[in-house]
């Protein structure tokens, strides 16, 4: 079968709502990279080398570093496809994490991070504000090749402020340039600086933006982007006619995590019982404070879904790979050593060769799906259904051109 790819039809033409999303993690981005290029090597082997992702998911969501992700997919070249493909991920951050993230040499260096951590942010932000601006250009949110959802926290406003394709209709105060999304999402709390900028509408009125990570607010951005398309079937958008509300056996969702420590890995109630403000802020290089809402609010959705999918029998629509067993520096978020960064690629590779898990609904800890195979052999199936769904809407969609419908050829 050969087939020339057309954009993504609406979900009214289809059985599936597709769902990707990437959690925060600073450099930790490449183990969802890795997990990516190999998702898209496996829709090109189904539908040829020009797929991409962003041809298969209705919305792609991203915090932080995965808001990152998320901009590199579905930002237009040219030539209206895709900036990056999932492949050139891990390139990209092999090239500009040790840029973004530059490490100290000196002896001095533990305390002097320390001293720089309690009076300002550890990296002062511009090797990111530079590379993103130079990467993204000028792309405003409405022009991104499917839908995308990134979460940030305006600390003004004390509320999340989400960057949605599906409000931006709505509210075209939204229509920010991605690199200033991706930068803010970005900021995370005594690692980055908080971004300003300010968007201006057609009557000249502004909105201003105080923003800083999204993983305040959602690390794990699965579930904003399940209730930003159930907003939009209740509004009665026609790309979701006849789909119910609370359908969300039609969901097909990839949650993917970047990695966690072990569990007695990094803390214990010993020590954190003895630590004051500057305890919580750093410790042993990291910063236990964002650890704690980050890991909690990745661990929460996924706890969430998995009770919401398990409940309407459609389990096998959701998966969420994640690693929860890091040990030493490749758990960190900024430690962006050339030998580290190749573990994280290693990190991601052997991801691929560990047993599909599901969080344990009463330990909260996520063990291996017996008869489910390996997170590879998963994304194989999911790959499957993802070329299928696509076929599917663009056979029952009457706004499809001629030349753009499947072929199925003889052999």
């Amino acid at each position: 079968m050969e087939r020339t790819l057309s954009s993504l039809r609406p979900p009214t033409y289809g059985k599936l709502i597709t769902i990707l999303s990437i959690d925060g993690g600073g450099i930790r981005g490449i183990i969802p990279g890795i997990i990516l290029g190999f998702l898209e090597s496996q829709l090109q082997v189904l539908d040829g080398e020009d797929a991409r992702l962003a041809d298969y998911f209705d919305v792609i969501a991203g915090t932080s570093t995965g808001g990152l992700v998320t901009a590199m997919l579905t930002t237009p070249n040219e030539k209206k496809r895709p900036l990056f493909s999932a492949k050139d991920i891990k390139d990209f951050y092999m090239e500009n994490c040790p840029k973004i993230f530059p490490q100290m040499s000196c002896p001095f260096a533990p305390i002097a991070k320390m001293i720089k951590t309690m009076t300002g942010p550890k990296y002062d932000g511009k090797s990111l504000h530079n590379i993103v601006k130079e990467k993204l250009g000028t792309t405003q949110l409405h022009q991104t090749l499917t839908n995308v959802v990134i979460p940030t926290f305006d600390i003004k406003q004390m509320q999340p402020a989400i960057f949605s394709t599906y409000e931006v209709k709505n509210t075209p105060s939204l229509d920010a340039l991605l690199s200033d999304i991706c930068i803010s999402t970005s900021a995370a709390p005594t690692y980055l600086p908080a971004h300003y900028f300010k968007t201006v509408n057609s009557d000249g009125s502004e909105r201003r933006f105080n923003l800083i990570d999204g993983g305040v607010a959602a690390n794990n951005p699965a579930l904003v982007a399940m209730g930003e398309i159930t907003r939009e079937v209740l509004s009665g958008n026609p790309d979701f006619f006849l789909i119910k509300p609370m359908d969300y056996a039609r969901f097909l969702v990839i949650s993917l995590g970047t990695g966690t420590a072990k569990t007695e890995e990094k803390y214990n109630a010993n020590d954190s019982a003895k630590w004051g403000i500057l305890g919580w802020l750093t410790n042993g290089g990291s910063t236990p404070l964002v650890d704690v809402f980050t890991n909690s609010s990745g661990d929460m959705v996924d706890y969430h879904i998995s009770v919401v999918f398990k409940a309407l029998n459609c389990e096998d629509n959701y998966i969420r790979i994640q690693d929860d067993t890091l040990g030493g520096t490749v758990s960190s978020v900024d430690v962006a050593t050339k030998e580290n960064l190749e573990d994280l690629v290693k990190v991601g590779e052997s991801l691929l060769k560990k047993q599909v898990s599901r969080v344990n609904l009463q330990t909260g800890l996520s063990e291996p799906v017996k008869g489910q195979g390996t997170n590879e052999e998963a994304l194989i199936q999911f790959a499957k259904l993802l070329s299928q769904e696509k076929r599917e809407r663009d056979i029952r969609s009457p706004h499809t051109p001629h030349n753009k419908l499947p072929i199925i050829k003889s052999k």
